[in-house]
C-alpha cells in the first residue's frame, strides 16, 4: 500500500523503526542491551615467542648429549667385556660373533659401531662411527707376522745347500771323475823355493806364501791375489797361483765345496779340458785335491799339474787356493806343495 506521499511501503516501515529504537533509547530505566566487541587475540605462549632457530639449537644440543652420552656407555661396556675371556654384554649392546684369531695375533675389542644395536637412530650410529674409537690395551700387541725362532747360521755365516744337487750335476759331466779314497798329495818333481814372505788376502780371509822371481804379483780380477810365472812360447796355459773366496754354491761337506771349485777352475784351461785325480786330503778347516788337467794343444796331448784347497773361515765364504803349472814349467811343480802347506787362516 502507498503512503500519501508517493514512497514505498518499505519506506514507511523503516521510518517507525527508527522512532521505536529512539523512544527506546530515550525511556529512562529500560536496561540497555549489551552489544558485544571484537575477539581478543589469544594469548600466545613463552615457547611461541621463540624463533625456530633458537628451537632447532636447543633441538641439537639436546641430541648430542643423548648421543655422547650413549658413546660413553658403548664404550664402557665394550672395554668392559673384552677385558674378561668370554665376555657378552648386556642391554642394546649386541655382540657379534667371534671369529677365530689366527696365530700369533692377539684379539682386539669389538668396534662400537658393530656393537651398537639396530634400534638405535642413524644419528648415534654415524656419531659412534666418528668419534668413539676402540681402546686397545698396551699390552695387547698385534704381530703382523708370526714369530720366527732365530736358528743357528753355518759356521762363517755362509749359505750352505741343503742338498747334493750341485754334486750330483758335477760329477754327471763326462769332464770330472769319481773322487778317489783319502789320497795324500805326493811330493812332485822340481826344485823347493823356500821364502817366508807371506801375501795377505783380507777378502778370502787367509795369507799364503809370496813367491820371488820368477814369479810375480799380477793384476788379481776375477781373483783376490794372483802370482803368476812367465809365459812360455807355443803354450796356452800360464802357471798361477791364485786365491778368493769359493766362487761356486758351499755345500756341508768341505770335501763337496772343494769339488765343485775344481770342476770350476776347468773354465782357466783350454776347451776340452779334463780332470785326472791324484790327490784328495782333509786339510785344517778344509779339503784338498790335487789333479792333472789333460787338454789337446794343436791336436798334441798336453797336461797340467794343478790343486785346489779350500778352507773354512770366519768370511761369508770359505776361502779358495787354486795353483796350477803346466808340463812346460815341470820343474816348478814342487811350488804347489809349497803354496798349499802356506795356507794360514788370518
Amino acid at each position: 500500500m502507498l503512503d500519501g506521499l508517493g514512497g514505498t511501503q518499505g519506506t514507511r516501515e523503516t521510518g517507525a523503526v527508527s522512532a521505536y529504537a529512539t523512544a527506546e533509547a530515550d525511556t529512562p530505566g529500560a536496561p540497555k542491551a549489551a552489544v558485544p566487541g571484537p575477539p581478543r587475540p589469544p594469548k600466545r605462549s613463552r615457547i611461541g615467542d621463540l624463533s625456530m632457530r633458537v628451537i632447532y639449537r636447543m633441538l641439537a644440543v639436546g641430541v648430542a648429549v643423548v648421543v655422547v652420552a650413549v658413546a660413553a656407555v658403548v664404550v664402557f661396556i665394550s672395554s668392559g667385556s673384552s677385558g674378561q675371556p668370554g665376555g657378552a654384554s648386556s642391554g642394546q649392546v649386541a655382540a657379534p660373533p667371534a671369529a677365530t684369531p689366527s696365530p700369533g695375533l692377539s684379539s682386539t675389542p669389538a668396534s662400537p659401531v658393530a656393537s651398537v644395536s639396530a634400534s638405535a637412530s642413524p644419528a648415534v650410529l654415524a656419531s659412534a662411527a666418528s668419534s668413539a674409537a676402540p681402546s686397545v690395551s698396551p699390552s695387547a700387541s698385534v704381530s703382523a707376522s708370526p714369530s720366527v725362532s732365530a736358528s743357528p747360521s753355518p759356521t762363517g755365516s755362509q749359505e750352505v745347500a741343503h742338498d747334493r744337487s750341485a754334486v750330483v750335476a758335477a760329477l754327471a759331466d763326462s769332464r770330472v771323475p769319481e773322487l778317489p779314497r783319502n789320497r795324500k798329495l805326493v811330493r812332485l818333481p822340481g826344485k823347493a823355493y823356500k821364502t817366508k814372505r807371506l801375501l795377505k788376502d783380507p777378502k778370502a780371509g787367509v795369507s799364503l806364501v809370496r813367491f820371488g822371481k820368477p814369479w810375480k804379483i799380477f793384476g788379481a780380477s776375477p781373483f783376490s791375489t794372483k802370482q803368476v810365472l812367465p809365459k812360455v812360447k807355443g803354450t796356452p796355459v800360464r802357471a798361477m797361483l791364485v786365491s778368493c773366496p769359493v766362487p761356486t754354491q758351499v755345500q756341508k761337506s768341505p770335501r763337496d765345496t772343494a769339488l765343485l771349485a775344481a770342476r770350476w777352475t776347468l773354465n782357466h784351461h783350454p776347451r776340452g779340458a779334463k780332470i785326472s785325480w791324484v790327490a784328495s786330503q782333509p786339510i785344517k778347516n778344509g779339503w784338498l785335491l790335487g789333479y792333472r788337467v789333460k787338454y789337446k794343444v794343436k791336436g798334441k796331448a798336453r797336461f797340467s799339474m794343478a790343486a785346489v784347497a779350500v778352507t773354512e773361515v770366519s768370511e761369508a765364504k770359505p776361502a779358495m787356493v787354486f795353483v796350477t803349472i803346466p808340463d812346460a814349467q815341470r820343474k816348478r811343480w814342487r811350488d804347489i806343495n809349497t803354496a798349499i802347506s802356506s795356507i794360514r787362516v788370518k
